[in-house]
């Protein structure tokens, strides 16, 4: 007999503590004792079933015997070690060996159990051996511990698969030499990869981290958590929880383009027309923006109004710069655009990132022409290249860093 109060103390903290069902707990103990039953006094084939009574703490052990005749099971001789002896099957007979320890035919259990049908179960107590209660009891602590860990693996598995595409927030446990860091959840942990990390971020164990959930997998060794903080989704979460428009879905993000750690462009728009857009994402006084900004390490955010028009959206998603002229090839979407000397700088961005990130907001290809001088975006390379055999690329590009540097001075 178990030690019932023990028993019963260990489901009630497993229960409250780390919200494991008791129901699994005891299944799970059930289901070693009878293993361990069958291991010491069972007999080849046989199945052993146990049902453990929480209110005596007593066992009861019992054969389980499935009725069977010519059509399920194929009857072959036995050796004297009581194993069939090899014989030729048809590759279309999928029937099981008889075996009088895991099958009982037909018209014997019809004798015990009147109505009874092929492959119903016919169930026979077992004699509770004397020495097995100390096994039973040290079965039942081993299954526990065991069994701990699975139980919490589906528990985790369902509360995060949930949460797959959300934000989480979790206290860094540990920072391992390649960099990657372990969050804490409660019964969970997540890892956020150096990879997926925002460039020139610093942490530290014990600090307060929000990060984006972008896989939950169930893995031999248990639930793996991966996270994010460079993710454009991060970013479109971020704002979801800054701005009611957004989450309740008046605002829309309708593209994200990114670069993290420096500099974000987001396109948004309103299905209210009494809702601006912008507005609502920038917030009074840009507290909502500002926010956003601050959790991601300073990182810089346009906000632009989306627009079906492929021109006009072209020309906000180089702003600051202003355009004065769009031309499109709607078959190669490409465009040319033009702007003023002054605006070239802006247009193109510190090593080409303006241009670059308007690229990857529309999808389309981007030629910036100012006075005498040619700089081309492309969409999938993501660098800067020529479009004009007078001008070089990288002469352009120290024009306009030089440019934008004196604007930023003044």
């Amino acid at each position: 007999m178990l030690d019932l109060k023990a028993l019963q103390g260990a489901l009630v903290q497993l229960e409250e503590e780390r919200k494991l069902p008791k129901e699994k707990i005891i299944e799970a103990i059930e289901q070693s004792l009878a293993a361990a039953y069958k291991k010491d006094y069972g007999k080849k084939g046989q199945i052993v079933r146990c049902t453990l009574d929480l209110d005596s703490g007593g066992m009861e052990f019992y054969q389980v015997k499935i009725v069977a005749d010519e059509s399920t099971v194929r009857f072959v001789e036995l050796n004297e070690e009581g194993e069939p002896i090899p014989t030729e099957v048809s590759e279309d007979d999928e029937r099981s060996v008889y075996n009088p320890e895991k099958h009982i035919l037909l018209e014997d259990a019809q004798k015990i159990k009147t109505g009874i049908a092929l492959d119903e179960e016919v169930t026979f107590p077992l004699e509770m051996k004397d020495d097995f209660g100390r096994v039973a009891a040290q079965t039942a602590k081993q299954v526990i511990m065991q069994r701990i860990r699975e139980a919490e693996r589906g528990v985790v598995l369902d509360e995060f698969s949930d949460r797959e595409g959300e934000i989480v927030i979790g206290t860094i446990q540990k920072i391992d030499l390649r960099g990657n860091i372990f969050i804490e959840f409660g019964r969970a942990t997540g890892i956020l990869p150096k990879e997926e990390q925002i460039p020139g971020e610093h942490y530290r164990q014990g600090q307060r981290l929000k990060a984006y959930l972008f896989l939950v997998e169930e893995t031999p060794r248990g639930v793996n958590l991966k996270l994010s903080r460079t993710h454009p989704r991060f970013l479109l979460e971020l704002f979801a929880l800054e701005v009611p428009e957004i989450a309740n879905g008046t605002v829309e993000v309708k593209g994200i383009a990114r670069e993290p750690g420096s500099r974000s462009k987001i396109s948004v728009m309103s299905h209210d027309e009494n809702i601006d857009a912008t507005g609502s994402c920038v917030g009074q006084k840009g507290v909502r923006v500002m926010t956003v900004c601050d959790e991601l390490n300073g990182e810089k955010i346009d906000i632009i109004e989306f627009e079906e028009d492929p021109g006009q959206y072209i020309a906000k998603a180089l702003s600051p710069a202003k355009v004065l002229d769009i031309t499109l090839n709607e078959e190669a979407k490409e465009a040319k655009i033009d702007v003023a000397e002054d605006q070239l700088s802006l247009a193109i961005g510190k090593g080409g990132q303006n241009a670059r990130l308007a690229n990857k907001l529309t999808g389309w290809k981007i030629d910036i022409k100012g006075t005498g001088s040619t700089i081309k975006e492309e969409v999938d390379e993501e660098t800067i290249q020529d479009s004009d055999e007078d001008y070089q690329s990288l002469e352009n590009l120290k024009i306009a860093d030089e440019e934008e540097s004196k604007q930023e001075e003044e």
